[in-house]
């Protein structure tokens, strides 16, 4: 029953917000009584808590099957990109934003915890390029990683980049293509090149 509570209300709050979301509601969509997710969480912040760390072990789960199976670094981050925003339903209520509006502290950890997975994932996948001629061997992999955490936070931020101005699939897409160009060799360039031009979305 936990495990039901947990994912009735991830799809509620990817498609509602965190916010305006209430126990009643994840009740009434779930056909049982209040009283039982209470048996579960004590109170709304652990229920948010919980779907938010299930998602996120969801997430690193498929990111880490990706990893493994990819042909190139190039076309990884893409596969990356595509599940992430399947998973986050296109975030349709911002739930990032939300998260760091009303639960702040959970938002914090998350957040590390998301840096401490990508930057760690990234690295990897950064050496297997250089090792692979796909980046050029000059670039700082260090620097790299935490850089591209930094530009994939930022596009988040709805003051900079307004939702009613730029759809996320747009500036996932538009963002990675920077971040590759600035660092692939030249068989990274063939790869990149024939890669858009194939996929464009």
């Amino acid at each position: 029953m936990r495990e039901q509570i947990i994912h009735k209300s991830a799809e509620l709050f990817l498609n509602l917000g965190f916010k305006s979301v209430t126990m009643d509601d994840i009740a009434s969509e779930m056909g049982i009584s209040k009283k039982t997710i209470y048996v579960h969480f004590p109170n709304k912040t652990k229920l948010v808590e919980a779907v938010a760390f299930n998602l996120f072990d969801t997430i690193c789960n498929g990111i880490d099957c990706i990893c493994e199976n990819a042909p190139n670094p190039i076309e990884e981050l893409y596969s990356i990109k595509m599940f992430v925003m399947h998973h986050l339903k296109n975030e349709k209520a911002s739930p990032q934003y939300q998260l760091k509006k009303y639960y702040p502290q959970i938002h914090s950890v998350l957040k590390f915890k998301q840096f401490e997975k990508m930057h760690q994932s990234v690295k990897e996948s950064l050496q297997q390029g250089v090792e692979t001629g796909v980046f050029r061997s000059t670039i700082d992999i260090d620097f790299i990683s935490r850089m591209y955490f930094t530009g994939m936070t930022g596009i988040k931020d709805n003051m900079f980049f307004p939702p009613e101005q730029f759809k996320m699939e747009y500036l996932m897409e538009s963002y990675l293509e920077y971040h590759l160009r600035a660092i692939v060799a030249k068989k990274g360039m063939t790869i990149l090149n024939n890669f858009i031009n194939k996929n464009q979305s």
